[in-house]
């Protein structure tokens, strides 16, 4: 039989599961996998439990949140022999696995994922650090990683939004920066920046209309919204076209980008969802070579080039 290793973070979700993990056994012995589950217990567990895996197993399914899916390709990177991964979404937002179709029914995405296809997506570096689909930087951002966890348990999605009205009378930072994109040197001030490899971020489907994971470019959105009311305006565009077609976002696509801050920023970036802190005002972005991911078929058409 094939070898699969399910590596769970079991604090990631809404609720208690209803399911039991005999479940997971099953569902994967139909597949023809021999199943092994390792707990993550601490911030870090998932990228070093990768790292240390055989190299023979055949699946490494990432349970949990985007976090932890950031971990487990992190710490695939880092092998010498790099193995398959897929995502079975558990955490409050999800948003890799809803890109890729899946839904809130653990069963029925497991059984998606073990009759998907295994395609080759790109990888970003934000100084040499991989990330999955998102690195982001700007007041309320935090909401990602800073939502109470009793909060996100209690409810879900809901909790980021709650505890983001909490956080309406912080006022909007903004940074003046220095960039290069392939070469060429430009200047602005800007309160929010995104570099993303995703249609989805933030719990907001279709950000961009057209993404491919696997083109070797990523996307980089800059914008400079100086008031609560225009950013208001700018969920609101976000929801009814393309952001590269708003006029106050600043877009490129491109492989690779060095931005500088004059002034340190305000809050830390954001990872794939998790608090990214490192003492430089200097960052470098590029792609990583492709990593293997057996994806659902629902969006592959939509999502991949090739």
């Amino acid at each position: 039989m094939k070898k699969c290793v399910i590596i769970m973070n079991p604090e990631s979700g809404k609720k208690k599961r209803t399911h039991t993990y005999q479940d997971f056994y099953d569902i994967l012995r139909k597949y023809g996998y021999e199943t092994e589950i390792i707990f993550t217990k601490a911030k870090g567990d998932a990228e070093k439990i990768v790292q240390e895996l055989d190299k023979n197993i055949d699946l490494v399914i990432s349970a949990g949140g985007d976090g932890t899916l950031n971990e487990v390709a992190t710490g695939n990177q880092k092998r010498k022999n790099k193995l398959i991964i897929a995502t079975l979404p558990l955490g409050s937002t999800n948003d890799v696995g809803k890109m890729y179709g899946l839904g809130n029914n653990v069963h029925n995405n497991l059984e998606s994922i073990l009759k998907g296809k295994i395609k080759k997506i790109d990888i970003c570096r934000m100084n040499n650090r991989p990330f999955i689909y998102v690195a982001c930087l700007g007041d309320y951002i935090d909401l990602a990683y800073k939502t109470p966890r009793s909060w996100k348990k209690k409810y879900g999605a809901i909790a980021y939004i709650l505890y983001g009205i909490k956080k309406l009378k912080n006022k909007i930072h903004s940074y003046k920066i220095k960039y290069k994109i392939n070469d060429i040197k430009y200047e602005g001030e800007y309160s929010f920046i995104f570099i993303s490899n995703s249609s989805r971020i933030a719990g907001q489907p279709d950000v961009y209309y057209d993404v491919k994971l696997d083109d070797n470019k990523f996307e980089v959105a800059f914008a400079n919204i100086k008031t609560k009311k225009d950013m208001l305006k700018m969920i609101f565009l976000i929801n009814t076209i393309d952001v590269k077609n708003i006029p106050e976002v600043t877009y490129y696509q491109t492989d690779n980008i060095e931005i500088e801050f004059l002034t340190k920023p305000q809050t830390s970036w954001c990872l794939d969802g998790e608090e990214y802190k490192e003492d430089t005002l200097k960052y470098s972005f590029t792609i990583e070579k492709k990593m293997k991911m057996l994806v659902p078929k629902d969006n592959i058409k939509k999502l991949f080039k090739d």
